[in-house]
């Protein structure tokens, strides 16, 4: 199940809208995220391959309920910035790529790992090559488990 957070939701509202972000809404949510603009029914649907236009206004119109989408005068809809669906917790959004919040951890240890192992090739501790190389290992372990995992 998807859980929203935002500010005034409790009980069930909170259920509600945990069965609601789930299955062909949460990827249409997911999809525009991506777009980051405004975006028309058909173009969901030809995005998504959904069936057909209803298809696609149905769930769009479930997120608008929700308070996750806006629709524009125009009859386009664009994602609410700021809302925290719990099943996207272990990723991040930067310029419409989802990628996994590990990634960012382990190119750090696996940069800073190599720029020691660079600037001490005669002299190197044998334990800090350890403990960089252990940390970048479980970073990347982690940063494989949360993409395969993802829900779109």
């Amino acid at each position: 199940m998807v859980f929203l957070r935002s500010a005034g939701l409790s009980g069930k509202g909170e259920e509600r809208k945990s069965v609601a972000l789930s299955g062909k809404t949460l990827q249409v949510y997911l999809y525009l995220l991506r777009r980051r603009e405004a975006v028309g029914v058909r173009e969901v649907q030809r995005g998504l391959r959904l069936s057909s236009p209803s298809v696609a206004f149905h769930h769009l119109e479930k997120l608008r309920s929700l308070g996750v989408v806006e629709k524009d005068q125009s009859g386009q809809y664009k994602a609410v910035k700021n809302v925290d669906v719990d099943v996207l917790q272990a990723f991040i959004n930067i310029g419409g790529i989802i990628l996994p919040r590990m990634l960012f951890y382990a190119s750090f240890f696996t940069t800073f790992t190599a720029l020691y192992v660079a600037s001490n090739i005669h002299g190197i501790n044998p334990y800090a090559l350890l403990i960089g190389t252990l940390a970048s290992a479980v970073f990347w372990y982690e940063t494989v488990k949360a993409w395969m995992k993802k829900p779109w």
